[in-house]
């Protein structure tokens, strides 16, 4: 039976086919909303397993685009870059009446200019596209952003790339963010540029797409500019710690005070060694408060109960044996 909705039936299109749109369309197929997918191939598994339709789209064709987002309600992208630009302005062409983009992770106050940003990716131009279509006098296109923190699979099993997730950012692969559970290493940032303990808030993915779907049902013209979202607040040294708590052994963790972390940045660009440059610049973006906030007003909107950190990796991990 289809959650009880409180809104008129919408017609939701999702930008993507990865491993989150497809907990995303999971949850909201069981929703009154009408569902179209949009990916660059075929996916006959979504149409047998969600009640949805998919549309096979070309990302570099505007016109493309306007033509199968016409009667659309709401967009939620989980693409990116130059594709995602393109997709804004297809959504406002076709009367889109709200879009959602694909900026989960981290929240927007948080977030350094484009010009020192090395995971930008198009993303402060997608912002100020729908800050400018938003204030349009005609045909003006709302826009919320949903922030989580990061993604707890970041830790999973093989990484995000394991979930088919975060193949453009850089860290993909088990252990390429802080802590890599099967090799029991650790590498943190110990300390803000105030000298205070680096938290980091943090949200299952399965969570994240229980939150969009519950956000739905209060009716996205009651949406704020940003709707946040919290599984768990932290400290990065109590993250290390419930990770070896739930294996049940210690880890090899070094921490880094953050003009340590500075330095070694200097080092790696000197010696253009960009693997490591961009780990450290991870470590950097979460000491300088990129994944952290305070206020999690979405989850004062919603009846939606997240998952802990510690709660997942016992499902995910648990002990070594």
């Amino acid at each position: 039976m289809g959650r009880k909705s409180s809104t008129a039936m919408m017609r939701i299109a999702i930008a993507g086919a990865g491993g989150f749109a497809s907990l995303l369309t999971q949850e909201l197929s069981h929703s009154a909303h009408a569902l179209l997918v949009l990916s660059t191939r075929e996916h006959p598994e979504f149409e047998a397993n969600f009640d949805c339709q998919v549309a096979v789209v070309d990302y570099a064709s505007l016109e493309h685009l306007e033509f199968t987002l016409r009667g659309v309600d709401l967009v939620i992208s989980t693409i990116s870059g130059a594709e995602q630009l393109n997709l804004i302005d297809a959504a406002r062409r076709a009367n889109v009446r709200c879009f959602v983009p694909s900026e989960f992770e981290g929240d927007l106050d948080h977030r350094p200019a484009a010009e020192h940003d090395p995971f930008d990716n198009c993303s402060s131009a997608a912002l100020e596209q729908l800050r400018h279509w938003s204030q349009s006098r005609q045909n003006a296109m709302k826009y919320a952003v949903f922030s989580c923190g990061i993604f707890y699979e970041r830790f999973a099993p093989g990484g995000l790339q394991a979930c088919n997730m975060g193949m453009t950012c850089r860290i993909q692969n088990q252990g390429d963010y802080m802590i890599d559970l099967g090799r029991g290493i650790a590498e943190i940032p110990e300390t803000n540029p105030q000298g205070r303990p680096v938290h980091v808030v943090m949200t299952s993915a399965v969570d994240v797409a229980r939150f969009v779907a519950a956000a739905v049902e209060l009716g996205i013209d009651s949406w704020p500019r940003e709707l946040r979202m919290r599984g768990t607040r932290l400290t990065t040294h109590r993250l290390q710690e419930i990770c070896s708590e739930v294996r049940g052994v210690p880890l090899n963790v070094i921490s880094r005070p953050y003009e340590e972390i500075e330095q070694w940045l200097r080092y790696y660009e000197q010696n253009g060694d960009q693997a490591k440059w961009f780990t450290m610049q991870h470590l950097l973006q979460t000491a300088n408060g990129r994944y952290t906030f305070g206020d999690a007003n979405l989850n004062d909107m919603v009846d939606v109960q997240p998952m802990t950190f510690r709660q997942w990796l016992c499902e995910i991990w648990g002990p070594v044996l």
